[in-house]
């Protein structure tokens, strides 16, 4: 199961390849995607979210939403499992 590509970032819109939905902000994974309203958990992840992940020996990284596609996209593209939590207008 691949990570999709992020195809498009814009101030409040995102497109994912693969999906015909598109989102203000979004959350992918390997195999998916979905909308990801913010007030769910707020802009910031919780520090023992981070810790909970972390544990698992899961390499985390926070990163202002145009960098943080950039460097899920690279990633996704060599074919790494990699999931990310997007906010299209920070």
């Amino acid at each position: 199961m691949t990570s999709p590509e992020i195809a498009t970032l814009s101030w409040g819109l995102m497109k994912v390849k693969g999906c015909s939905s598109s989102y203000k902000d979004c959350k992918v994974w390997p195999g998916g995607s979905r909308a990801w309203d913010w007030r769910e958990t707020g802009t910031d992840v919780p520090s023992s979210t981070l810790n909970f992940v972390k544990q698992q020996g899961i390499e985390v990284r926070v990163l202002p939403t145009q960098k943080a596609v950039a460097e899920y996209n690279k990633l996704a593209v060599q074919g790494a499992k990699v999931g990310g939590v997007f906010h299209s207008t920070c």
